[in-house]
């Protein structure tokens, strides 16, 4: 948590392999993941991240179960039929079963935020990254998308960052870190 302007997004996007640090070292599974070239760290990153943002970045020409498929397409290690599976499955668990083939302008905000949740876990990430995930959302779907966080935590042992202003979703984390001017305080 922190104001406006306190880097907390700039931090995210750098530990998400995102962004490039001005100095320092960004380390995950022992190996030094800012010092990989382009293709490594893209492979890295898909390999073992998911992302969710504020405006759930889904493509707008494609259906929720395709948006959901495109990292494991990505990814290339299951086959077409093994990666719609695994969406649609993740697509039944957040509540997506009438929506397989909806493209996002037919989704409401809710269900485009929890598209792009089964998008950031459809590769079966070990950590993922959330930038104020619920900053778009009405009160009702945000508490929905925080509660499903925690299950989802709880359900496939993933870990998430969460970047938000949300007091509420920051009182339900297992830790809480303040940042301002760029430092963790």
């Amino acid at each position: 948590m922190g104001a406006s302007g306190a880097g907390k997004s700039t931090l995210l996007h750098i530990l998400g392999t995102l962004d490039t640090a001005d100095s320092g070292r960004v380390t995950m599974q022992n190996k030094e993941i800012n010092k990989l070239n382009k293709k490594a760290m893209a492979r890295f990153r898909n390999e073992n991240i998911g992302f969710i943002f504020q405006f759930h970045n889904l493509m707008p020409e494609f259906t929720a179960l395709e948006n959901i498929c495109i990292p494991a397409f990505i990814n290339g290690k299951k086959s077409k039929q093994e990666t719609e599976n695994a969406a649609k499955e993740l697509m039944l668990k957040l509540n997506l079963k009438d929506r397989f083939h909806h493209k996002p302008s037919q989704m409401s905000g809710g269900e485009q935020q929890r598209v792009a949740v089964a998008r950031a876990l459809i590769n079966e990430p070990k950590i993922v990254f959330a930038d104020e995930p619920s900053g778009n959302l009405d009160s009702k779907n945000a508490a929905e998308l925080h509660r499903l966080f925690f299950d989802l935590r709880d359900e496939f042992g993933r870990a998430f960052v969460i970047v938000t202003h949300n007091n509420e979703l920051a009182s339900m984390a297992d830790r809480c870190l303040e940042m301002k001017d760029g430092l963790i305080v």
